[in-house]
């Protein structure tokens, strides 16, 4: 692949509604991001992902389109996202926008019309059907739990692969896919710089709509159709129509798409500039996330999908999301969340093949909230499925520990710029119940310290843009190094001649390892204790070499 602005990009992640209040309501906004593009420059950012702005209902935070065209008057104004993008442009940075076109909200006009008249055009940009027995016409199950279909009052069923306020739009329509290449090229024009895409693995369906067996008698997953033939076609489509027009940046949320079929997706000629790799971001499961044997798991998924990926083509590297629980939780034990812990996880993901991602408070190493009733709670998978336990006979409890651990809410707790109200978040009533430990854990505090985890991530970054190690990254090859080390992570970057290698020890104890070649330009614990031929790395120490193991 020829290098794109996109391989050496650093991109930021904003889920607005979380970022910055800056009118009082409790709710971020756009204005309250612009605020804080002083803040991002310097933490080193390229590129800003927000998450949907868009008019909704909110039934799914902003993931349920009502007007595309329009900003949410939550988060402030058309005019305030013109503001932005000259503001953010100003700075060097550039702006990507949440595509979502899977689905739209039932409040969106287009399904307004199709409810009240059958006949319509728009009726034809949804899924209706209308089963002779007047059942749900078939037994799949929705991602939010229960039936994928929702009957009207006419007795027609509307499918959803997410909410029943999220009815999907029929992707087989070509005056459908008109207007959504409309609604993209748009906001290209507009200045916005691409495009993060949602669940767009979903987007073509078993036309069949025929029920399907399982094992426990239970309805069939969704997720068990995405990536379904002939999807490249309409993905083809799309690329030609928009995203080659503009040569922007593309990062597709691609559930179900792994081996050969990434080529397809991000390779030299794929739909999308990237794909999340999502390969290795999940510890479930996993009851000793920090032992030997747990990291040694984690890194065999890490080193082969990088193995496969680098040559394959390129992905968007991340440890958290708006839909992830917060990293530290997700990878350490409790007793490990800390500075060491947070630095050595960033060190090894960020300069992997691939294009980094950064959640709001990643930097500063926010973390899961504790949780006390379902009411705390905003997000309508976990109400969704705590009331269908309870609808079951179920355990509605290990629902709630189970969202308190793993649950999406943990990533979209309010920004914690400092200790003061609400963590300067707002003056208002917030919207999502703020963490507890912004006293302790906020951008002020961090930015006052030298050595904190803010400080490290903006070294993380610059080391990420500065040449040669830039086109290193963003154009070496990667080869896995002390495989046999338990719990060492470690890989080489070459591309030029030059070699950079990089090691994470995430054993509680010291390890050692190979004297490396060439200075150390990053550590997280100081100094390098060497010994002869030999480095000791520290618990949870993590090294950048400008050189190869000897």
């Amino acid at each position: 692949m020829a290098a794109e602005w996109w391989k050496k990009a650093v991109v930021y992640q904003i889920y607005p509604r979380s970022f910055k209040d800056s009118n009082g309501d409790g709710i971020g906004d756009l204005n309250g991001i612009t605020e804080k593009l002083d803040y991002l420059k310097k933490l080193g950012v390229d590129v800003i992902w927000i998450s949907p702005m868009y008019c909704s209902p909110m039934d799914d935070n902003g993931y349920d389109i009502s007007d595309y065209y329009q900003v949410d008057p939550m988060f402030g104004t058309n005019d305030d996202m013109d503001r932005l993008l000259f503001e953010a442009g100003k700075r060097g940075m550039k702006v990507i926008l949440d595509l979502v076109v899977n689905h739209c909200s039932d409040e969106h006009e287009w399904f307004v019309k199709a409810k009240q008249d059958p006949d319509c055009e728009e009726a034809g940009y949804f899924y209706f059907k209308r089963p002779e027995d007047g059942k749900e016409p078939n037994n799949w199950r929705s991602n939010f739990g229960g039936s994928v279909w929702t009957e009207l009052p006419d007795g027609r069923w509307y499918f959803h692969t997410f909410s029943k306020k999220q009815p999907d739009l029929n992707w087989e329509n070509p005056k459908l896919r008109e207007k959504i290449y409309e609604m993209i090229n748009w906001w290209l024009e507009k200045g916005v710089a691409g495009f993060r895409v949602d669940a767009i693995t979903f987007i073509k369906k078993d036309l069949t709509f025929a029920s399907r067996e399982t094992e426990d008698g239970l309805r069939y997953p969704i997720e068990n159709l995405t990536d379904y033939p002939g999807i490249g076609d309409l993905l083809a489509e799309m690329k030609a129509k928009c995203f080659d027009r503009y040569g922007c940046m593309t990062v597709a949320e691609a559930p179900g798409v792994s081996g050969d079929t990434f080529r397809r997706y991000a390779g030299e000629n794929g739909y999308f500039s990237m794909i999340f790799d999502f390969t290795w971001e999940n510890m479930e499961g996993e009851t000793d996330k920090s032992s030997v044997e747990a990291v040694e798991r984690w890194k065999q998924r890490i080193l082969e999908s990088q193995r496969f990926t680098s040559e394959a083509g390129w992905s968007g590297l991340f440890l958290e999301n708006h839909d992830q629980s917060r990293c530290v939780n997700k990878y350490l034990e409790k007793d490990q969340i800390g500075f060491a812990g947070a630095s050595a996880m960033a060190v090894m993901y960020f300069y992997l093949c691939g294009t980094p991602f950064i959640y709001q408070g990643q930097e500063i190493g926010m973390t899961n909230a504790e949780w006390n009733s379902i009411e705390e709670m905003d997000d309508v998978r976990a109400k969704g499925m705590y009331r269908e336990a309870l609808e079951q006979n179920g355990d509605p409890q290990k629902v709630l520990e189970y969202f308190g651990e793993l649950g999406r809410d943990n990533a979209r707790t309010p920004m914690q710029w400092c200790d003061g109200k609400n963590a300067g978040f707002t003056e208002g009533v917030p919207w999502l119940k703020v963490n507890e430990n912004y006293r302790e854990i906020n951008v002020k505090a961090q930015e006052e310290r030298g050595e904190s985890l803010l400080a490290f991530y903006k070294k993380l970054t610059a080391l990420r843009h500065q040449e040669p190690y830039a086109s290193v990254f963003a154009e070496g090859t990667i080869r896995p190094v002390l495989k046999e080390l338990p719990a060492v992570i470690a890989y080489e970057r070459e591309w030029d001649g030059r070699i950079v290698t990089v090691a994470v020890n995430f054993k509680k104890t010291e390890q050692e390892i190979p004297v490396v070649g060439g200075k150390c330009l990053l550590s997280n614990e100081g100094e390098l204790q060497q010994m002869g031929e030999r480095y000791l790395l520290k618990a949870y120490q993590a090294v950048v070499f400008d050189g190869m193991i000897k």
